[in-house]
């Protein structure tokens, strides 16, 4: 839509390139204003064991008894650090893949979606998101960081 809006009298030999660079900077606007939207269920189904599709990671989540309606200044801490770290992980990913990745699950893009944002298959784009998925939950186990 910014590409037909703003740039719709531009040549057609200039739409490509403009289109890469505005696809690029509403990805990052987006990562900043989000961070981790919906990263945290890619990466528990990339940590637990087994391969069932159906099973809902965040059952697996224990739950504390006493709901303390004031988090300890230790658990900010702690989740802000793992923020950090996913942050830092998600910039080391290869370009399409960070690409692939931020448009499924922080635009919340479906496969189709993404690929004709991407001009790739829906086979390169679940490839990408699925490499992405596991080179971040192979960083944040390596750091420590069990989810």
């Amino acid at each position: 839509m910014k590409l037909a809006e703003k740039y719709g009298g531009k040549p057609a030999e200039e739409l490509p390139m403009l289109f890469q660079r505005i696809l690029q900077n509403t990805i990052r606007d987006y990562y900043r204003r989000q961070k981790v939207r919906n990263l945290w269920t890619t990466l528990f189904s990339s940590l637990r064991p087994g391969d069932d599709e159906d099973s809902d990671p965040l059952e697996t989540l224990e739950i504390d008894e006493e709901v303390n309606p004031i988090p300890a200044p230790h658990k900010n801490l702690e989740q802000s650090q793992v923020l950090a770290a996913i942050e830092k992980e998600v910039e080391k990913l290869p370009t399409r893949q960070r690409e692939a990745f931020l448009m499924r699950y922080w635009e919340d893009m479906d496969i189709a979606e993404t690929a004709a944002a991407m001009g790739c298959s829906e086979g390169s784009v679940k490839t990408h998101c699925s490499r992405a998925t596991h080179t971040l939950a192979a960083a944040l186990k390596a750091k420590g960081i069990e989810l």
